[in-house]
C-alpha cells in the first residue's frame, strides 16, 4: 500500500457544516480542529529570529543544546530523571513520527500496530502506510501475538482519557511479552484537569514507576504545539530506549527528517521556560470551565475528558446529527466517526479558540 491508496482526508466531509456555521448572524464558533490561536511567547519567537542564519544543515540528531533541554525537561516537568542526549531526539513535529513510525520500524504485512479505540486516525494511517493491520484496542489482554507495536495515547485525543500508571505499566509489560515497541503519545500533558491529574500531573510512560530503570522498547512522544503554542513551526520530540533512538536516528538521517535550525533553537528556549506553559494552561482551564457547563446545559454527557484540549460529548444521536444542529447554532465540532468505529454518537468540542469565541459558543449553547 502507498500513501495514493490512502483513503479521502476526513475533514473534508466537514466542508458543507463550516459553510453553514459561517452563516450564523453572530460568525462561526469554530471547535473542530484543535488548533492554537493564541501568541506565539515572546521569549520563543524571539529566539527563532536571532538564528535565522541558518546557511548550514541542521543537525538530524538535534544540537546539543536542545537534546540537553529535552532531557532537563523531562527530568523537571515529567518526573523522568537520568536521561541523557543519547536518550532523545527531536522530530519535524509529532504527527510525521506517529505516520512514519512502522516504516522506520521495519514493519510490514502480518504484523499488526495497536491503537486506542477512540483514536487520533494517523495511527491507523501509519499502519496501513506499510500494510501492517491496524488494531483498535485498550485492553492489553486482547492484543493481538503478532503485534509489533503498541500506539497509547494520555491524555487522549479526542476523548481526553489518562492512563494511571498502573495501567501504563500493564501495557509496558503486555507489550514487551508481544516481543512489541509501545509508543505513549503524550502531547496533552500539561493540560490534566480532573482529580488527580490536576494536582499530581499526567504521569509519562517513562516514569521510574511505571519502567523502574529499564527503557528497552520503550518511548514518550511530545510536542509543543498546545504547550507553547508552537503548531506552525512543527516542533517535537521523542524519548526512551537509547538503542531504539539510535535505530531512529539512522532511518530520520537517511530521509532528512530534521527539524530547521531556527526551530531546533526556539525549542531549546521554549522547553527552559515553564512560565509561558503555565500561562496557556491558565487559559485552557479558563475556556474549559465556561465551555463544558454549556455543552452539558445543551443536552450533551461529556465522557472522559479529564486531560487535554477536547470534550468528548454525546447527546444519543448520531453524531452527524450533532454536527449539524451544533452548525445551525453557527458551532463547528468534530464528529466522532473520524476517531474510529466504536463512538459514532460522539463529538469532540475543542479548547482552541478565542475567550471571545468560546463565551459565543457558551451562549448559543445554553437554553
Amino acid at each position: 500500500m502507498g500513501v495514493a491508496d490512502l483513503a479521502d482526508y476526513p475533514w473534508d466531509a466537514v466542508a458543507p457544516f463550516a459553510e453553514r456555521a459561517r452563516r450564523h448572524p453572530a460568525g462561526i464558533v469554530d471547535l473542530s480542529i484543535g488548533s492554537p490561536v493564541d501568541p506565539t511567547p515572546d521569549v520563543v519567537a524571539a529566539a527563532l529570529a536571532a538564528a535565522t542564519d541558518a546557511h548550514a544543515y541542521p543537525q538530524t540528531m538535534g544540537t546539543p543544546a536542545l537534546r540537553e533541554a529535552i532531557v532537563g525537561w523531562y527530568a523537571r516537568r515529567r518526573g523522568v530523571p537520568g536521561l541523557t542526549p543519547a536518550h532523545v531526539l527531536p522530530t519535524v513535529g509529532s504527527k510525521e513520527l506517529v505516520a512514519l513510525l512502522p516504516l522506520l520500524l521495519g514493519l510490514g504485512p502480518g504484523d499488526v500496530v495497536v491503537h486506542p479505540r477512540a483514536a487520533y486516525p494517523t495511527y491507523e494511517v501509519g499502519a496501513r502506510l506499510v500494510g501492517a493491520e491496524p488494531v483498535a484496542s485498550d485492553d492489553p489482554s486482547d492484543w493481538p501475538d503478532n503485534t509489533r507495536l503498541v500506539w497509547i495515547n494520555s491524555p487522549g485525543n479526542p476523548d481526553g482519557r489518562v492512563l494511571s500508571t498502573t495501567e501504563l505499566t500493564n501495557a509496558v509489560t503486555r507489550a514487551r511479552s508481544l516481543g512489541a515497541v509501545l509508543a505513549s503519545d503524550e502531547c496533552y500533558a500539561e493540560l490534566g484537569w480532573d482529580a488527580p491529574w490536576d494536582a499530581e500531573g499526567v504521569p509519562s510512560v517513562l516514569d521510574p514507576s511505571v519502567v523502574g530503570d529499564d527503557l528497552t522498547d520503550v518511548l514518550s512522544v511530545y510536542s509543543l504545539s498546545k504547550q507553547s503554542n508552537l503548531a506552525g513551526y512543527r516542533a517535537a520530540f521523542l524519548a526512551g530506549d537509547p538503542q531504539l533512538v539510535a535505530r531512529l536516528l539512522t532511518g530520520r538521517k537517511h530521509l532528512g527528517l530534521m527539524p530547521p535550525a531556527p526551530v531546533q533553537r526556539a525549542m531549546t528556549v521554549a522547553l527552559g521556560d515553564d512560565a509561558h506553559v503555565q500561562e496557556q494552561r491558565a487559559r485552557y482551564a479558563r475556556r474549559r470551565a465556561v465551555l463544558k457547563p454549556a455543552v452539558e446545559a445543551a443536552g450533551f454527557r461529556i465522557d472522559r475528558s479529564e486531560g487535554g484540549l477536547y470534550l468528548w460529548a454525546t447527546e444519543g444521536l448520531d453524531a452527524w446529527e450533532s454536527v449539524e444542529r451544533l452548525a445551525n447554532l453557527g458551532i463547528l465540532v468534530g464528529p466522532g466517526h473520524f476517531y474510529g468505529t466504536h463512538f459514532p454518537q460522539h463529538v469532540r468540542f475543542s479548547l482552541t479558540a478565542t475567550d471571545e469565541r468560546i463565551e459565543a459558543a457558551a451562549e448559543r449553547l445554553t437554553p
